[in-house]
């Protein structure tokens, strides 16, 4: 067991107070001897504990602090510091099974045409209630029904994104919402950054004293340099470290994101965590394959070669690269199935060629899209994991995309040519190479297509979100109740010191 995994969860302890006499453990395994070096409020007792349960909660709970350990093992004596990393995973008997009240704030709303991804959202907030937890969430106000699947959905007055006119965001700070969320009283609030909205869920954690986990969606700093000025990238990061650093876990969807996090020092590194990547492998599956619907995103040549591109249409995707693919491959048909501010652009930059626009495509419709194209394509060099990748790979088919960002997390190296193709950033020649074997040999389509879902099965979104709920909701509310014990310390000292009794000689 590595110190990552010393610390605990005192989530269920009867007193948040820190108790008088702290002990800290070293040790390799849960069930090894133990050193411990204990400290009263007067003077350090040394002692060895041999053969604890290092697991059980009330040892657990005094392995606090970082700080110098004496560790006997025999007669040599060393001394060692101990890393603070959090809590370590909780046993099967340590899970909460109390319903929880969640408050979700989500900016842009998954109801709104050009984000697209409520399919996700609907999983995530479908497996919570059925844990039995109570979801409020609150989002921008456009199209926003008043239930969704048992969560009650209060929307928020929102206002135009400068540069991106079609997302609406919103602060979400009126007394009508700080009103409801305060009825509601939420355990934990689950917030989406960064963005408006997550200024609004922050001041509103800590007005109620609740814990809030932030969940890290969007790679802006990446964004900034093509829709505005570069000199904003170093504001942002620093926007993101106020935001981060004030919230109580981070949430990233890919290892290549935590580790920009990290390096930019957003916050703690023990309190980032992945989300572990989840699809819906029933919604997006191959059965979905629909002649009526490659006859649409075909322009009416079915048996072209038809390239696919699902996902929201911006400069940041890079879409404009599939334009110069498009010219080396007269052959081929392309679809693109999404909205947004850079359509109006792209067809203007496809006219006369074999390009179809759907637009947002929803429900079966998506699913049919997916399972009725050829080849997968994703330019994008910004995407903090890529969803439409793992449906594309649910739905069957190959995906031929950038090395970058959240995608290589999804087709690893040891998977290249078989359950999916990476290219260099850019490559024109790069990504050929792995496109024309595809377009003109059927049975390499298929054996890709079907280890990509193979693989894409193994994705269950009711695990990823029970290890969210289970987990990663339990790290924030141990690192919250230490934060607040740790503000409440010196207060709780002046308190001792003054009311501590004068002694009495005999």
């Amino acid at each position: 067991m590595s110190p990552s995994s010393l610390l605990i969860n005192p989530i269920f302890s009867s007193s948040s107070s820190p108790p008088t006499t702290s002990c800290f453990i070293s040790a390799p395994t849960a069930f090894h001897d133990f050193s411990c070096f204990c400290t009263s409020r007067t003077k350090p007792i040394n002692l060895i504990c041999t053969k604890v349960n290092f697991l059980q909660p009330k040892i657990r709970e005094r392995h606090l602090k970082k700080r110098p350990l004496i560790a006997a093992s025999n007669s040599n004596m060393t001394i060692r510091e101990e890393e603070e990393e959090g809590p370590p995973p909780l046993l099967e008997s340590e899970i909460s099974s109390k319903p929880r009240r969640i408050a979700i704030f989500v900016e842009p709303s998954p109801f709104a045409y050009v984000s697209g991804y409520k399919n996700r959202f609907q999983n995530f907030i479908r497996y919570l209630r059925e844990m039995g937890d109570e979801v409020m969430v609150v989002t921008t106000h456009e199209g926003v029904p008043q239930e969704f699947y048992g969560a009650k959905l209060i929307g928020s007055l929102s206002f135009p994104c400068p540069w991106y006119q079609k997302v609406p965001l919103s602060l979400a700070l009126s007394p009508r919402i700080i009103s409801e969320v305060k009825r509601f009283k939420p355990d934990i609030i689950h917030a989406s950054s960064p963005g408006i909205m997550v200024f609004g869920a922050l001041i509103i954690a800590k007005l109620l004293c609740v814990p809030i986990v932030m969940s890290y969606h969007t790679h802006v700093p990446v964004y900034i340099p093509r829709y505005t000025f570069s000199w904003l990238v170093q504001p942002m990061w620093m926007v993101l470290k106020f935001l981060h650093r004030a919230a109580d876990l981070t949430l990233v969807p890919s290892a290549a994101i935590a580790k920009d996090l990290k390096a930019y020092r957003v916050t703690a590194a023990n309190k980032i965590r992945l989300w572990n990547k989840g699809v819906d492998s029933e919604s997006f599956h191959p059965r979905y394959r629909s002649h009526e619907m490659r006859l649409r995103l075909s322009n009416g040549e079915p048996d072209k070669p038809l390239i696919v591109h699902v996902g929201r249409l911006g400069v940041e995707k890079s879409l404009d690269f599939l334009k110069r693919v498009m010219d080396r491959l007269p052959e081929a048909r392309i679809a693109f199935i999404g909205d947004g501010p850079y359509r109006e652009e792209l067809e203007k930059m496809f006219a006369g060629m074999p390009a179809v626009f759907t637009g947002m495509l929803l429900g079966e419709e998506l699913s049919q899209a997916y399972a009725s194209g050829d080849i997968f394509v994703m330019p994008s060099e910004s995407e903090t994991l890529g969803f439409v990748v793992l449906e594309a790979m649910s739905s069957g088919l190959p995906v031929v995309a950038a090395r970058a960002g959240g995608i290589p997390d999804i087709i690893p190296d040891d998977q290249q040519g078989k359950t999916g193709f990476l290219f260099n950033p850019g490559d024109l020649d790069d990504c050929l190479s792995k496109l024309k074997p595809l377009l003109h040999d059927a049975e390499l389509r298929g054996t890709i297509g079907q280890a990509a879902r193979v693989e894409m099965e193994k994705y269950d979104w009711r695990a990823a979100t029970r290890k969210i709920r289970n987990e990663q909701y339990n790290a924030a509310i141990w690192f919250w109740r230490k934060k607040r014990a740790q503000l409440l310390r010196p207060f709780q000292w002046l308190f001792k010191f003054r009311v501590q009794a004068p002694e009495v000689g005999l």
